[in-house]
């Protein structure tokens, strides 16, 4: 008798119980350990920047025009700028109703103390354009830069459908491009489970389950959000637009729990696409809005900036009023837009929050040890945020296909 292979999101389900029993217990072997989840997201990396650039060129190449994309473009931008604003409202909200920084009593680090974050890094209008338009296509590939690729994309897909049968052979080539970068995305993901052993059982061996301790009450109330985020606000949003959201969930479940496992949003993207896909949306319409929502749709990220940013002024003692928090929250609005290809984007974007309001930047070392198990809770939501938004687009396009009406078999069989 043959025994079935299980699932993927078995696997992983497995992964993550060794990860946290070998971190445990065998610390020095599970620190080296590390090394598996390193391989896994140097391979991740290693297909996004193909994978996006023939999925989207094929995707705008259907669309067909500049006036199209820039229908689809405007819809996509209002529901981001909408979620967002959204998120970071519920991040306010949460953090003043527990007030974290009130109720932990914690050792609070120096004001002079080093965060290794630099705080100066702020984004403004000239810094933003400048991330967004690409010197060298060649260059943000290699670095994996999601959206000066996307502007480039959009361009030469564009060009492509507007030469006619002359861009169909190069359409056509990229279409087997992404084919073929799909199927070694299959490949990757054989070995998502064992990344996700290593990257636990690392986590776990260095800060050791006893950190839960001291933050329970912080990590609970941050969770408490990303849930509410999940099963109250997109649950109501896909419920107005009769989008069936348990099904989508269920249909992304794999990319949620490899974002989670992994704290990485982009380990997520290559099966989200697949994912999508299977539930119904167009390959056009996942091709333009899943590589934009990785740069203004982190809706677990935006949580986390307003949360985070009054949770150290709440643990220094500083009061901050409600125009204070409202202009905090419209500066996040703004500077946290297009930060996805900068390391510790999050850290980066509060850094510079913290020091426009004079609060000591050195608190951010009250979550550096924390902010393994809070990015995988935002990495989680920000998977399904995207694809909430890929669904809200297609179902306000037309395109998603699992509402179009069904033939009636019987009055076939009739006729």
């Amino acid at each position: 008798m043959k025994i079935k292979k299980p699932s993927l999101i078995v696997q992983i389900f497995i992964g993550m119980f060794l990860g946290v029993v070998i971190g445990h217990f065998w610390k020095d072997f599970a620190i080296q350990l590390s090394i598996l989840s390193t391989i896994f997201m140097r391979l991740i990396k290693m297909i996004i920047a193909p994978l996006v650039f023939s999925v989207l060129v094929v995707g705008v190449a259907k669309v067909g025009d500049f006036k199209s994309v820039g229908r689809i473009g405007i819809k996509t931008l209002l529901y981001f700028t909408s979620a967002a604003i959204i998120a970071l409202l519920l991040g306010l909200f949460l953090v003043n109703i527990f007030e974290p920084g009130k109720s932990m009593s914690l050792t609070l680090p120096t004001t002079v103390a080093e965060t290794g974050i630099n705080a100066s890094k702020k984004m403004d209008s000239n810094t933003f354009m400048e991330h967004i338009i690409p010197e060298s296509i060649i260059a943000v590939m290699a670095t994996n830069e999601v959206l000066p690729i996307v502007v480039f994309a959009l361009f030469f897909g564009v060009a492509a459908a507007s030469v006619g049968s002359k861009g169909k052979t190069v359409v056509d080539l990229f279409d087997s491009l992404s084919h073929i970068m799909f199927k070694v995305t299959n490949y990757v993901m054989a070995f998502a489970p064992l990344g996700v052993f290593g990257a636990i059982a690392a986590v776990v061996a260095k800060q050791g389950l006893g950190v839960l301790t001291g933050y329970i009450y912080l990590i609970a109330t941050f969770y408490l959000g990303l849930i509410m985020f999940v099963f109250v606000v997109l649950f109501l949003i896909c419920f107005i637009l009769k989008i069936k959201f348990f099904s989508l969930l269920n249909h992304i479940k794999e990319p949620v729990l490899i974002a989670f496992s992994t704290a990485s949003s982009e380990a997520a993207m290559p099966k989200t696409i697949e994912s999508l896909e299977r539930f119904g949306c167009e390959n056009r319409i996942i091709s333009f809005v899943l590589p934009l929502g990785y740069s203004f749709n982190l809706d677990g990220s935006m949580m986390y900036m307003t949360f985070a940013t009054v949770f150290i002024a709440q643990a220094y003692g500083i009061e901050m009023s409600t125009s204070q928090q409202i202009t905090m929250l419209l500066i996040l609005l703004v500077t946290s837009k297009g930060m996805a290809g900068i390391p510790r984007a999050s850290f980066v974007v509060i850094a510079g929050t913290l020091d426009h309001f004079n609060i000591p930047v050195a608190g951010l070392l009250l979550l550096l040890g924390i902010d393994q198990l809070l990015d995988m809770g935002r990495s989680a939501t920000n998977v399904v945020g995207n694809a909430v938004a890929t669904a809200v687009i297609s179902k306000w396009e037309g395109d998603l296909t699992v509402f179009k009406k069904e033939p009636d078999i019987d009055k076939l069989k009739l006729n």
